[in-house]
């Protein structure tokens, strides 16, 4: 194992800033591979933190948390926050259940005054805190600390418009690594390159500005005179114009692995007491070649050898985004009015081939959801039938988009929801647990859960014939690769188990799961492929057969599949509802996870024996 003596020092902020210069010096290799050895091992946001080290020793340098407060957008990149914020000696546990969390957490340290986990939510959140201070006579530095990836999302602009007429002291420190998880898209990335590849119009505003007051004299009434004209200025070299014209004086762009130039400019934000944006420009992936070479597989990774790359737990078989993938790309090639739609995910939905075959018919909108959502509404009020491709915790964000714009016009909008269910070690923040509570209750919505990815397959081809929105929702990782024993029809479930005295009626993934329960008993197993619309005939077989039934679900049980099956059989059969609680469920292996929400084999094992034995109802 490797020595890290510099780091071995730091057991606070104080003790980082009491580092002699030439410990500061020999911080940045430290780092990097105390971050390497650790992620290659549990896995977690490599490439993005090795992006950020001299950034963040430089905002630490200039800022001193936890009294000055410091808001990661999304979170990825909080790792060396962690480090120098005192907690090294926890990465052996990085996103283990009970350890350290992948993100920022406010009871894990005083240091992390704001969870992220979601983009583009650090500028609002920060501008919050500075408007409660202003009012409780706190006076403290807010930093927001974002992304390039994250500026494209829409909540950051509203945030930015806001703030910037403010007045209020908000450094926004923009870190630019013209990667967001995916290579970055849209007309910001095409500015922020523009920032990037000339610093001419900040050079020509201080020179022209200091030279024309050296002027005996007159110079400072030609100043005066010559501030009249200075849009005109502005927009002929353009580059930070946006920023400005929002209210925010622009600094950079600076060198975001200098530590001195990065210090030297936060202290510079810090004492202009007004709304200022730091353009800082870093490499993702840095001082790892493996992950400099290839920042997107090294964004968010699983365990590693950390001296070849290769990932060191192969993946039982292919992932459901590579089915899902491999099934759009077939169907587009039999009709022409397919679409793909992703925000900032091709690979993590498994588009890119997509991407390849069918550019002209591939839209990635960025950190986008709102607008993905109503632009496929769009393409699909034109005769088209997209696809939008959306990680299910972020499909939260466009909650209103699908109803005002999708499901109140009855329009064929086709939902492929990736991550369903619990995630396992990024947390709280990426459970894709909702979906089908908020779902549920929409007007036209169809959802659909496949326990196989051919089933996967076989209702994404259905979907694509059907009149009005419906959703498919999957798990992350692998489902069986089983054959279709029945072929699909809508709201029709499957009597994989013969409906018995107990009948468990399960979803998704955890159809597998009630069959491994269910063995050595004469318990029934349902395979909810439907659950709107739910499959009345099946259960009124169930009502007129079983005495008691689970329903199983991988998601929130309040409001989800187990009340809907509860409603119709009130009355009529015990129902007993298994699903995750109201509780945030925490980082750690999705079987660890299952076991806490009593959706594991064997808690289910367990209330088959108590329902048989009569210890329950």
């Amino acid at each position: 194992m490797a020595n890290y003596p510099i780091i071995d020092k730091i057991h606070s902020c104080d003790d980082y800033r009491a580092l002699s210069t030439e410990e500061l010096r020999g911080l940045p290799a430290e780092i990097r591979s105390f971050l390497v050895e650790k992620v290659s091992k549990n896995g977690g946001h490599l490439a993005s933190n090795l992006g950020v080290v001299e950034l963040t020793m430089a905002l630490h340098r200039a800022f001193y948390a936890p009294v000055d407060r410091i808001i990661f957008d999304v979170g990825h990149q909080a790792y060396v926050h962690k480090i120098l914020s005192g907690r090294a000696n926890q990465f052996d546990t990085l996103r283990e259940k009970g350890g350290i969390s992948g993100f920022p957490k406010r009871a894990e340290s005083v240091c992390d005054p704001f969870e992220t986990g979601h983009s583009s939510t650090s500028v609002s959140a920060a501008i919050g805190i500075l408007r409660a201070d202003k009012i409780l006579g706190n006076d403290r530095s807010v930093v927001a600390v974002i992304g390039d990836g994250a500026l494209s999302g829409g909540m950051c602009f509203e945030a930015l418009n806001d703030a910037g007429q403010s007045g209020l002291p908000l450094i926004v420190v923009i870190n630019d690594n013209a990667m967001s998880i995916s290579r970055n898209v849209g007309a910001m990335s095409k500015h922020l390159y523009k920032i990037r590849s000339s610093g001419s119009y900040q050079r020509f505003k201080t020179n022209f500005s200091d030279g024309l007051k050296r002027i005996p004299l007159v110079g400072e009434k030609l100043f005066g005179i010559l501030q009249g004209i200075k849009n005109r200025i502005k927009y002929s070299l353009i580059p930070n114009v946006l920023f400005e014209e929002l209210g925010f004086t622009y600094l950079g762009p600076v060198d975001g692995h200098n530590v001195g130039s990065m210090t030297n400019v936060l202290m510079r934000a810090k004492e202009l007491k007004c709304p200022v944006v730091v353009h800082a420009l870093t490499v993702k992936g840095k001082g790892y070649m493996f992950a400099e070479n290839d920042p997107e597989r090294f964004h968010g990774i699983g365990s590693f050898d950390a001296r070849t790359g290769k990932v060191s737990k192969p993946t039982a078989g292919r992932s459901n985004s590579a089915v899902f993938g491999e099934a759009m790309c077939e169907l587009a090639e039999k009709d022409k009015r397919i679409a793909a739609i992703t925000a900032a995910m091709p690979s993590g939905t498994g588009l890119s081939e997509f991407a390849l075959r069918y550019p002209e018919r591939f839209f990635d909108v960025g950190i986008a959801e709102e607008h993905a959502v109503t632009m496929a509404a769009g393409m699909a009020s034109a005769g088209m039938r997209p696809v939008a491709a959306i990680y299910s915790t972020f499909l939260q964000r466009a909650y209103d988009q699908i109803i005002h714009d999708v499901c109140l016009q009855s329009l064929n909008v086709c939902f492929a929801i990736d991550r369903a269910g619990l995630v396992g070690e990024d947390g709280e923040t990426h459970q894709g647990i909702y979906d089908i509570a908020f779902l549920n209750n929409l007007h036209g919505m169809r959802i659909m859960a496949p326990s196989t990815q051919k089933e996967l397959k076989a209702m994404l081809s259905l979907a694509l014939t059907l009149d009005g929105p419906c959703a498919i929702r999957y798990n992350r990782g692998s489902l069986p690769d089983k054959s279709l024993d029945t072929p699909i029809e809508l709201g029709k479930w499957e009597e994989v188990k013969p409906i018995g005295r107990v009948t468990i009626i399960a979803e998704g993934r955890l159809v597998q799961t009630a069959l491994n329960a269910a063995q050595g008993t004469d318990a029934g197993v349902i395979n909810v492929r439907f659950i709107k619309p739910m499959d009345e005939k099946m259960l009124e077989k169930i009502a007129d057969i079983s005495q008691s039934v689970i329903t199983l679900e991988d998601g929130i049980k309040y409001g989800g599949m187990g009340s809907a099956i509860k409603e119709r059989l009130a009355g009529h059969v015990n129902v007993n509802v298994l699903g995750v609680g109201e509780e945030p469920v925490m980082h750690a292996s999705i079987a660890e996870q299952d076991e806490q929400c009593g959706i594991s084999e064997n808690a289910v094992r367990q209330l088959i024996n108590k329902l048989y034995q009569g210890e329950c109802e």
